[in-house]
């Protein structure tokens, strides 16, 4: 069974930096995408981030462009997201995810997702 357990969430002010992980169990991310995804209270699961693992070729969503930077660390299965700049609007469940398939995780419905951590952004 493949799982994936983010870490690094928390409170801070607008402003501040964040780093969250994501550790997968066993070699999932020799053969995967992996993602970054949001939620807040009230609204849909958006796309944030995702990095292929073997090009290191990432996208983002435009309103972290800039600010957030996603990374892999291959001989640790670790995904990583960077945020700098936080915004109040940051605020949200932060989730990871994989797929083998990168269309099928930026859809939003990847094999895999991480229990969530809160980010959560004061003004």
């Amino acid at each position: 069974q493949v799982q994936l357990v983010e870490s690094g969430g928390g409170l801070v002010q607008a402003g501040d930096s964040l780093r969250l992980s994501c550790q997968a169990s066993g070699r999932i991310f020799s053969t995967y995408a992996g993602g970054w995804f949001r939620q807040d209270p009230g609204k849909e699961r958006e796309f944030v981030a995702h990095i292929n693992w073997f090009s290191g070729g990432t996208d983002y969503a435009d309103s972290v462009k800039g600010r957030f930077t996603i990374t892999r660390d291959i001989t640790m299965n670790t995904v990583y997201l960077q945020m700098n700049s936080l915004l109040p609007e940051d605020t949200a469940v932060y989730y990871c995810a994989a797929d083998r398939d990168l269309s099928r995780l930026r859809r939003g419905v990847p094999a895999y997702w991480g229990q969530g951590t809160q980010v959560t952004v004061s003004s």
